[in-house]
């Protein structure tokens, strides 16, 4: 079995979804013909899953613009891209708020080296979407349009088919998002049997846009389930 980051590494550069999305809506594919993109996540999966070691899978929803579309790195964005990896540039730095939260609560549960000892981060979606609002390219979640999460679905199944051959303890899978997400994802592990259980948690833009004020106890929810699952 090759290392988890060859499979990874392998896993990125292949992903493209074939099927016509709905008119409006492109998809946000960050290492398609990207070197920069390409050379940081690389050496971010060299320095963490240079092994074959389990990991619990933590799944997201879809990547946006300002996180991992600009780095390919699940809830990084250039800001903590150069901050905790010393990849990228000082003056050239996206902030989104997931990930602020999501390196707050690495640090709490002991930091970015014994976390990614024991979780992989993926999304439900390993793609993102983006469409034009006004003029302004707007994020999207895979679930926004009934019509874009049937054109996906297939793509969905196969990446996590993909990443379940590699070596994940599948004893629990931690969602993040307890609405929309977590629902499509117990109906799709309802059918093809993934995950023995599947553990909701709030999302990182949800915490940070509407309880900033409670970042700390979520942070604490956070640690509770990840170590305690």
């Amino acid at each position: 079995m090759e290392s988890f980051t060859k499979e990874i590494k392998r896993f990125n550069r292949l992903l493209t979804i074939n099927n016509p999305l709905p008119d409006g809506m492109e998809v946000l594919n960050p290492f398609r013909n990207n070197e920069r993109v390409l050379r940081w996540s690389d050496a971010f999966y060299d320095r963490f899953y240079s092994d074959q070691n389990p990991r619990r899978l933590i799944l997201g929803i879809n990547p946006g613009r300002l996180g991992a579309g600009q780095t390919g790195i699940p809830f990084t964005d250039t800001k903590r891209l150069f901050e905790y990896f010393d990849l990228g540039t000082a003056d050239d730095q996206t902030h989104e708020t997931s990930s602020a939260f999501f390196y707050r609560m690495m640090d709490a549960l002991g930091g970015v080296e014994l976390f990614y000892k024991s979780f992989l981060v993926s999304s439900i979606c390993p793609l993102g979407f983006v469409m034009n609002n006004n003029g302004k390219q707007v994020n999207l979640n895979y679930y926004d349009s009934p019509t874009l999460q049937g054109a996906v679905t297939p793509f969905i199944i196969e990446s996590m088919e993909i990443q379940l051959s590699w070596p994940i303890d599948r004893s629990a899978v931690f969602c993040l998002g307890t609405g929309k997400n977590a629902k499509f994802l117990n109906e799709l592990n309802s059918k093809h049997h993934w995950f023995k259980r599947i553990i909701p948690l709030e999302h990182p833009r949800y915490i940070m846009q509407y309880k900033s004020r409670q970042v700390e106890s979520y942070i604490a929810n956070y640690a509770q389930a990840l170590s305690a699952s």
